[in-house]
């Protein structure tokens, strides 16, 4: 299992876009078998209009796969409207001590 933090930081006056877009996301990869296993939206306290979204993968393959997806193209080529700068994202694993 993989956990990946998706960093977004949205253009003000689109935040409610902008969680619609990740709760559709959510359901299309769950309902699809994509090795998805849970996902969340973080909002930033304060501050300027910024979201980590937190998933988890059966593995990096499959979180490759999500994103080398036409549904993950289509997604983010509408979010460039709504997002500021370029989102990032950083993979982790769990380390048993």
């Amino acid at each position: 299992m993989i956990n990946v933090g998706l960093y977004y930081r949205v253009k003000e006056g689109h935040e409610a876009e902008f969680e619609g877009m990740f709760r559709g996301v959510v359901e299309h990869l769950k309902g699809a078998a994509t090795g998805i296993m849970d996902a969340k939206l973080y909002k930033l306290i304060g501050g300027e209009p910024e979201y980590m979204i937190y998933t988890e993968w059966e593995s990096m393959e499959s979180f490759k796969r999500f994103v080398q997806s036409s549904e993950f193209r289509s997604t983010t080529q509408k979010g460039k409207e709504i997002i500021e700068g370029i989102p990032r994202h950083r993979v982790f694993r769990e380390e048993n001590p």
